[in-house]
């Protein structure tokens, strides 16, 4: 019979109920020596939504706040799945009680929160987890196999586009993820820590980038309760606004370690893009260009075969040949996104039972930071940002 872990989790929204699909249904498709159960969920300030999403979601119960969940003895692994400001305290305070973690990206707000993450995380002996998922996409782990085998030979080129259109709106309201002290940044920060993450496991680690953010819309309405009130002196058509101090938009090029040039575009100004997460990789033997809104196909160039043949040609990741994909369906039958937290789910329990570290962690997560502080920096500052200039 296999051990339980006990999970306790803390977000009750849109990823929570990804990593709650995942955590429920991970052991009928991928063998793990543990089986997890879920525990309870903190519902903090939202008690109805919690527990309507436990109720949902399968969890045995619900506690008020996080810090109930990690002072239970009987909660073996914390997963974070609160707005970004939260992640440090709630992580950090995990980690001094023992407790394995699995974390929702960005790591933290700021450089110095993902490091001293990754500090309490190592001095605690944990397995920690950053939920960086779309390195579990059987076409993008194929990618890195490829890569590693030497078929794109020398890399010269990466080029990132993470685009979103969701809130072109000017009456979008002013939620925490416009907030800078919230979010840490805007999509520079939500969409492009994918892409660093993405760019340092299939092409290296960045040494300098070069940078330029917008913001479109400098003020947005209230949220909630606020959002219909009257501005002041009785102007019954004006809603309460109030500043946005996060970017828009943000563009950078960026200088690898090992010579190759990079350029990454972050938006949520994209018309009519919904999860537009491109790269494309070119090297001295050929290259290759991934889409997520088609994330079962790899297009993959190999200029080693005959100069009549050159091309991209489409490859279907869904063979038993492919990572991860032999434990569904079968070739040809396509996966989606929430199979990409199955993915991560088995690999952190699989972890645990080896006593092994699992990639991306939270020094994967610092070192994204890292880069994106760098292209604040660099946009500010108007300048050519080095990576080690962030300390």
């Amino acid at each position: 019979m296999k051990k339980k872990l006990n999970i306790g989790i803390v977000g009750s929204g849109f990823m929570g109920r990804a990593h709650s699909f995942a955590w429920a249904n991970v052991g009928r498709f991928f063998d793990t020596d543990y089986e997890p159960v879920l525990k309870a969920i903190a519902f903090g300030s939202r008690e109805n939504m919690a527990r309507d999403f436990a109720e949902k979601q399968g969890w045995e119960e619900a506690v008020p706040h996080w810090e109930d969940l990690i002072a239970r003895d009987d909660i073996d692994i914390i997963d974070i799945c609160s707005p970004t400001w939260l992640h440090h305290d709630i992580f950090v305070a995990a980690a001094e009680k023992g407790k394995h973690i699995f974390c929702e990206k960005p790591a933290a707000i700021s450089y110095a929160e993902a490091k001293d993450m990754a500090a309490a995380a190592d001095k605690a002996g944990i397995v920690h987890f950053l939920n960086h998922n779309y390195r579990r996409v059987p076409a993008i782990a194929y990618a890195k196999k490829l890569i590693e085998e030497g078929r794109l030979g020398t890399i010269y080129h990466w080029r990132g586009a993470y685009l979103q259109d969701w809130v072109m709106s000017e009456d979008f309201p002013l939620t925490w993820h416009f907030h800078k002290e919230k979010a840490g940044g805007g999509p520079l920060y939500d969409l492009g820590s994918h892409m660093v993450d993405l760019a340092r496991f299939l092409v290296g680690e960045i040494a300098a980038v070069t940078a330029i953010s917008k913001t479109y819309i400098k003020e947005r309405p209230l949220p909630g309760e606020n959002a219909g009130v009257f501005a002041a002196g009785g102007d019954q058509n004006v809603t309460q606004k109030g500043p946005v101090t996060v970017d828009d938009a943000c563009f950078f090029v960026a200088d690898f370690e090992n010579n190759a040039l990079g350029s990454f575009d972050a938006s949520r100004f994209a018309s009519g893009r919904k999860n537009w997460n491109d790269f494309e990789i070119y090297g001295s033997k050929g290259g290759l260009k991934f889409n997520f809104e088609s994330m079962n196909e790899l297009e993959l160039l190999d200029l080693e075969e005959p100069s009549a043949e050159h091309g991209y040609k489409r490859i279907s990741v869904t063979t038993g040949e492919h990572p991860y994909a032999g434990a569904w369906w079968g070739p040809g039958h396509i996966l989606g996104y929430e199979n990409t937290f199955f993915h991560a789910a088995a690999d952190f329990l699989n972890a645990i039972a080896e006593k092994k570290a699992v990639t991306p962690n939270l020094h994967d997560g610092a070192a994204c930071i890292r880069v994106i502080e760098a292209a604040i920096k660099s946009n500010n500052e108007k300048r050519l940002v080095e990576i080690k200039e962030i300390e």
